[in-house]
């Protein structure tokens, strides 16, 4: 309707322009002009200002909606007065320089009406046009007869009301389209907006320039931020509202990466609150907008806390059963030597065999408790910058002087690691690493071969449910006789051991150890021949220029 309302504004201001300009022309040249044509301008312009305030009182003051018998009636007038226009400047043998008025005329009924409405005001003009032909050539009888031009300028009229019309009517219904989806977006939007207020999840724009575009009534609350502050810069007020949370947006833009599991303290008059978040980035014109989720994961923090307490107290009573049951067979055959040894009924060499028991099971129980002792030592304590490369030379060079290796046995590196650095603990990372090669070895036999590989990796080739940033994969792969199906779901247990004289201590210390780290270890393939384990840790890149979003 606006755009109906529009052109009907322009389409008056053209109808009274032509009228006003006819009746001036006549009345400056009122002694050459007819008394014919000076009635007929005069006319033209009084009837023009009569049916312009009618349809601008119609439409402009009482609001009415233009319907199509409202239409058909202005326009219609405009054929009228279009063809008197004709009338008073046809001068035989030539026809009337105005004549092409019916081509704008007939352009515009195509597209205030429907496909009909324009054919027929085409054919209305039409037949006007070709009567005012005949009757002035009736009329002035000593002239030629211009049928011929006349007919083609009616070919013209109906050509161009055909054409117009199929394109009016094409365009309306674009733009009935257009409105319809302009309408359910608006909808959408209102819908959108609803739904947004109405979660408890808070959520949060900021634009490629770095302004705030949007937050919703959770982001507020979580925040603490307002809503005058939109459209305000974003990096700072949101550093100001949660520590870190303006260079999680910056590292989010200049990486074009969305971020997952993202934990930041902030402080509230209450306590001290968890905020967990994740991004999204959307790449408009070339700039980076970045949608932050914000979620108060306060409580369900202290939840899994109390959780991790009571599967702590639960290890430690499994581990004890464990290590009890570890020790008391070692005990048990050495209290039996010793009471052997005792007696008087035993010769030498019984006695060499005991005292060799002894010893042998009392080695074990120090390679247990050593181990154990270890095991329970794994804790991060000096947090640093470490070269991944020389982590992994140096737990390979000392796998190749332990006792377990067979000369037979290559040890293989490869990769590139020489370029990665983690931040970790150095002993306790060497410590996992070695523990891992070594493992590797004592299952290859005697003239086995291990192999070692350190490779970056994309996010997206990470196995399921893992999530790392920047993860790296740090590959060892034995030929042994590999895991067994029913061993990989207990292959990383405390005294889980599938090899003779093993204490089941050596992998679970690297799973601790790793999982310290934020990092995942797998068994990446249990099916013989060899089986090949994963360790994957978060890399550290060196400073990235952050782009895309200004301070």
């Amino acid at each position: 309707m606006g755009r109906t309302l529009r052109m009907l504004r322009w389409h008056y201001v053209g109808r009274l322009a032509l009228a006003s300009a006819v009746f001036l022309v006549a009345s400056a040249a009122w002694t050459q002009a007819t008394d014919e044509q000076t009635l007929i301008a005069a006319l033209s312009l009084v009837s023009a200002m009569v049916v312009t305030a009618l349809g601008l009182w119609w439409t402009f003051v009482e609001r009415r909606a233009p319907s199509t018998t409202f239409l058909y009636a202005q326009l219609s007038y405009d054929v009228l007065l279009v063809t008197a226009v004709v009338h008073i400047t046809h001068d035989p043998p030539l026809l009337s320089p105005y004549a092409p008025l019916y081509v704008l005329l007939i352009a515009v009924a195509a597209l205030l009406l429907p496909i009909r409405g324009g054919l027929l005001v085409g054919a209305l003009a039409s037949v006007l046009y070709l009567g005012d032909v005949v009757f002035v050539a009736a009329r002035d009888s000593g002239t030629p007869v211009e049928v011929v031009p006349a007919a083609l300028q009616v070919v013209l009229f109906i050509l161009v009301a055909v054409v117009t019309a199929l394109l009016g009517d094409r365009l309306r219904r674009t733009n009935m389209a257009l409105g319809e989806a302009e309408s359910e977006l608006r909808q959408l939007r209102v819908d959108l907006g609803d739904m947004l207020a109405a979660i408890d999840t808070g959520m949060l724009t900021v634009d490629g320039m770095g302004r705030l575009a949007h937050m919703n009534d959770a982001a507020r609350v979580l925040t603490g931020l307002n809503e005058s502050m939109v459209g305000m810069p974003a990096l700072a007020l949101l550093d100001r509202a949660a520590p870190g949370l303006g260079a999680v947006v910056r590292r989010t833009a200049a990486r074009r990466e969305p971020q997952r599991r993202i934990e930041l303290k902030v402080p509230h008059p209450e306590g001290e609150r968890i905020l967990g978040l994740r991004t999204t980035v959307v790449v408009r014109s070339g700039l980076p907008w970045v949608t932050v989720v914000l979620q108060d994961i306060t409580e369900v923090k202290q939840l899994e806390e109390l959780l991790r307490r009571a599967e702590r107290l639960q290890a430690v009573a499994e581990l004890g059963a464990s290590l009890a049951h570890e020790i008391r067979n070692p005990l048990a055959s050495i209290r039996s030597a010793v009471e052997q040894l005792a007696g008087d009924q035993l010769g030498s060499h019984d006695r060499a065999v005991l005292g060799r028991l002894i010893m042998a099971e009392s080695q074990r129980l120090t390679r247990l408790l050593s181990d154990f002792m270890e095991f329970s030592r794994v804790e991060l304590r000096r947090w640093a910058l470490l070269d991944l490369d020389t982590l992994v030379r140096g737990a390979i060079e000392l796998v190749q002087q332990h006792p377990d290796r067979t000369p037979g046995i290559l040890v293989e590196y490869g990769g590139d690691a020489a370029a990665i650095r983690v931040h970790g603990d150095q002993d306790l990372l060497h410590r996992a690493i070695f523990n891992l090669v070594l493992n590797a070895v004592q299952h290859s036999g005697p003239d086995g071969h291990v192999q070692v590989v350190v490779e970056r990796v994309a996010a997206a080739d990470l196995p399921a449910g893992v999530e790392i940033e920047q993860p790296v994969r740090l590959r060892v792969r034995d030929s042994g006789p590999g895991v067994r199906e029913e061993d990989v779901a207990h292959i990383f247990d405390p005294f889980y051991s599938t090899r003779a004289g093993g204490t089941g201590l050596g992998l679970a210390l690297v799973h601790r150890a790793v999982e310290a780290h934020h990092g995942a270890i797998l068994v990446e393939s249990h099916h013989g021949p060899g089986a090949c384990f994963a360790l994957y840790l978060p890399s550290h890149f060196a400073q990235e220029a952050e782009i895309g979003i200004p301070a």
